[in-house]
């Protein structure tokens, strides 16, 4: 099910809509209740198997997170590492597994056995999330949020699968305003038409230059010169229009029930250098890497050779964050350098 579907425009989204702002009139916890049903059932329409790993990962973050705030936790740097080596792994063994044995394979000469691992959906946005929970926790920068809150934080149905990547103070604030409990037509109205724009570009541009992308790529032994270009930018259209619009869409989406997300996207192509064009695209992820690991490793702090050596390690970390392939190592080597 995905945004730009039928069942989810004409079916999914109306039931929950509806139902939401019901029990709104009824108990403020249990429209809350309800929204972090709908969004596991989102999530586990996918693949119901994967369920029990997005829940685990609930638990027993929320748990860390709790000792983390608390004042009297001695061993809390500890804890910490613990927390955040337990996430890294649960993504590495999904998303990383295969792709580190295929190499080893190539270079040991042996024949070590793939498991063709099936990524869990988001995985990659909901790890990040967590991580930064469990550092702000750390930090004592969290309110003892309760579990309900928390699920819903993590598992929010608009922003699940393709982001924004947002934090804690970005939506929990809004999850225990009651104020939200109001039908607001404002937001309503806002919200169709963001999420209207999002799915043009996703429908009406990206899936259309997809056509000219993937034809190019399935016969690129062939291409022409014209071709060759007319392939790679019908894909860099593809690919920011693509992603673009499913962030508008699920903006728009969330403002339907008086939340809003943050942006996530400001005409990258429109940047004049590879700094700018970062300050644009995918705005929420880069926020995460300067915030937890560009800014604790001395940011600019620490002299030129340092800054350099700092921002080439976010792009490196981005870019394997981006997929399991040395296409993507490249891409974050090239970028760190540019950069």
């Amino acid at each position: 099910m995905i945004f730009n579907s039928f069942e989810f425009i004409f079916l999914f989204l109306p039931i929950v809509f509806v139902i939401f702002y019901v029990f709104n009139k009824i108990n403020f916890t249990f429209s809350k209740l309800w929204l972090l049903f709908a969004s596991i059932f989102f999530y586990g329409y996918w693949n119901p198997s994967y369920l029990p790993l997005i829940l685990g990962s609930l638990v027993v973050n929320y748990i860390i997170g709790t000792l983390l705030g608390k004042d009297r936790v001695t061993w809390k740097k500890t804890l910490l590492t613990v927390g955040i080596i337990l996430n890294i792994c649960l993504l590495g063994y999904y998303k990383y597994y295969d792709f580190f044995v295929t190499n080893i394979n190539l270079v040991f000469s042996v024949n070590l056995s793939l498991m063709n691992l099936l990524l869990p959906l988001a995985i990659s946005f909901y790890t990040f999330q967590q991580i930064a929970y469990l550092v702000d926790s750390y930090r004592q920068e969290t309110k003892g949020y309760n579990f309900l809150n928390y699920g819903l934080f993590v598992t929010f149905f608009p922003q699940l699968i393709a982001g924004p990547i947002v934090q804690h103070g970005d939506v929990m604030g809004q999850f225990e305003d009651k104020k939200n409990r109001l039908i607001n037509y404002k937001n309503i109205s806002m919200g169709l038409f963001i999420f209207s724009i999002g799915m043009f570009k996703k429908v009406a541009i990206a899936d259309y230059f997809a056509e000219f992308a993937n034809k190019g790529f399935q016969m690129y032994e062939s291409l022409t010169f014209v071709d060759g270009w007319i392939t790679s930018l019908s894909y860099t259209i593809q690919l920011y229009f693509d992603f673009s619009g499913y962030s508008d869409m699920a903006i728009g989406l969330a403002l339907l029930f008086n939340i809003r997300l943050p942006q996530n996207f400001n005409s990258p192509y429109k940047a004049l250098s590879i700094q700018d064009f970062w300050r644009r695209w995918h705005m929420t992820l880069s926020r995460f890497l300067t915030t937890y690991i560009y800014i604790p490793l001395g940011g600019n702090r620490k002299g030129p050779v340092r800054t350099y050596i700092n921002v080439f390690l976010i792009f490196l970390i981005s870019g394997i964050w981006h997929g399991a392939g040395w296409t993507f190592v490249l891409w974050g080597i090239s970028h760190g350098l540019a950069s």
